[in-house]
Parts: C-alpha cells; structure tokens; sequence
C-alpha cells in the first residue's frame, strides 16, 4: 500500500461545495472536542489540583493528538475510509459490532444530554428577562428543547456534508472565547478563598474528565474525508493546530474558572455564580447556543453508523 503522505487517501469525486479547507476542518475538530465539556474543566481542576491538572491537560492533548493521527494512518495501511472497516479489518466481525454499537450509542447519548443542558441552562437565561415569571412557557424544559431542536439542531443535522459544519463550529468556537472572557473578567473581579496550589489526595480522578473532554476519534474518519486533499500531511496539520489551540483553550478556562473559586468550584462552573449575575447570565446564553451548535457533529456519526 502506497503511504506517501502528499498523496490523497480517501480517493473519491470532487464535488463542488462539499469539501472543506483546512480551517474548516480544523474548527470542526475544536469544536468538537470544546464545544460542550469546556463548561466542566474547572472542577476536574479542582480534583486534580492545580499544577497537576495542567500536566493532565497537555498530556491528554498530546495523546489525542497522536491517536487520531494514528486512525488515519491505520486507515490507509488497511485501505479503509471509516472506524467501522478499519475494526473490522483488525478484529473481525465481532469488533465491527461492537464498534458499531459503542459508537451509535456515544453520540447518541451526547445528542441526549446536549439537549437537556440547552434546556436548562437557557431557561435559567430567560429567567432573568423582565416580566417572565417561573409559569413562563419560556423557562419550560421540555419546550425549549422542542423550540431549539425545530429552529436549530433539526435543520443543521440535515445537513448531507459535515463540511458545510465549518461556519457552524466556527460561530461555536467564538462564542466559547467570549465565554473565556466572561471567566477570565470574573477570576480578576472575584477573589479566592482557598489557596489554588492545593493537592487533593484523589487528584487523579481529574484525569477522567480531562479525556472525556478531548474525546473527538469517533468523527476523525468524517472530518478527513471532508478535506479538499485528504492527505496525512494536511490531516497531521490540521490535527496539530486544532488540538493545540483546543489545549490553550482548555488550560486558560480550567485554571481562570478554579482560581475564582477554588474548593468551591461547581460540575458547572455558571452554578458558582450568582443567578442576578448579568454578565454570567449573558455566558450561560452563550454557553446553551454552543451546545445547541456541537449537537450536529454527533448527529452526524450516528448517521454514518
């Protein structure tokens, strides 16, 4: 099998308006891997304890980093385009199904759990608009989460081509800087009641929700194929830039959200702040359309199954 990396892997007719540039691609995969467990570094910070926490989060990229590159280049060894093949080709049919099991149901309970974050944390938002009341329609659960999967999630899931997702991760990437932002304003204005160089005896247990927050191989196979050129050179690139940026992101908004409340740091850092918080307000709104905006990149890897 040739292996060169300028050469084209996943070999298929180009179609106009369904490949995407690296920057595309690379937003998908940042989106991907930050769009919604970013909200959670904090505490997994608080369980880790600071310095190590850190060492945790660049060890952690590093490995996502050199696995989802190692997925490419087992594809192309085996002559495979997808997971499914790729496992199947290594561990037979019983591994395809598993595979294929495991990799429905990941996404599908992600696409769950989405849902019910939007719903929550975006009638906390509307709760603090004038004149609506808790018998409100708007700070109904179950009818947001019917409003946004009509208005939003629906039609963009209907995609056919998750290169046309690249605007879409890239709106949800901005939104989470600006959620960066509200943290990083809030760490200078609050101050700390307990000292962040803390080393708590079960700091290890940080680890777990570090790498459930950079989880990104089961789209890798999809987001590759999305290139213009999909080589191993352009998906090492692309793999390199997102992750890296994916990783500063991630240390800047773990360490900003436990510094502000150190051993009081919440599973959801907006739980720490004050309801009558507006600024906090406008991050929770911010942080509901990024979820509702990540919600499609798993919808796609359930179709793919």
């Amino acid at each position: 099998v040739e292996t060169n990396d300028q050469i084209a892997l996943l070999r298929k007719p180009r179609k106009r308006g369904r490949n995407s540039g690296l920057a595309s691609a690379a937003f998908n995969i940042v989106n991907s891997i930050i769009g919604s467990g970013v909200i959670g570094l904090p505490y997994s910070m608080k369980e880790a304890g600071f310095p190590l926490g850190v060492l945790l989060l660049f060890v952690v990229a590093y490995i996502t980093d050199y696995s989802i590159i190692l997925l490419i280049k087992g594809g192309n060894l085996s002559s495979t385009k997808t997971y499914q093949e790729l496992v199947r080709k290594t561990y037979g049919r019983v591994g395809y199904t598993i595979l294929s099991i495991l990799q429905f149901l990941y996404p599908f309970i992600a696409m769950i759990s989405y849902n019910i974050i939007a719903g929550d944390t975006l009638t906390k938002v509307f709760q603090r608009i004038p004149g609506v009341g808790l018998d409100n329609v708007l700070t109904d659960c179950h009818f947001i989460i019917l409003l946004t999967t009509i208005i939003f999630t629906l039609p963009i899931s209907l995609y056919q081509d998750i290169a046309k997702l690249g605007k879409i991760s890239l709106i949800s990437l901005i939104l989470t800087i600006v959620i960066l932002i509200i943290v990083m304003v809030r760490t200078v204005t609050f101050s700390p009641q307990v000292t962040v160089w803390d080393f708590p005896p079960h700091h290890l247990s940080g680890a777990a929700c570090f790498s459930y927050s950079f989880i990104c191989n089961h789209n890798s196979f999809l987001i590759y194929g999305s290139l213009e050129e999909p080589t191993l050179e352009n998906w090492s690139q692309v793999t390199h830039v997102s992750v890296s940026f994916a990783v500063v992101i991630s240390v800047v908004f773990a360490a900003c959200g436990y510094m502000t409340f150190t051993g009081y740091t919440e599973g959801d850092i907006f739980e720490n702040y004050c309801r009558d918080d507006n600024l906090a307000t406008f991050g929770r709104f911010c942080y509901g359309v990024t979820v509702i905006l990540t919600f499609p990149l798993e919808c796609f890897v359930t179709r793919e199954v």
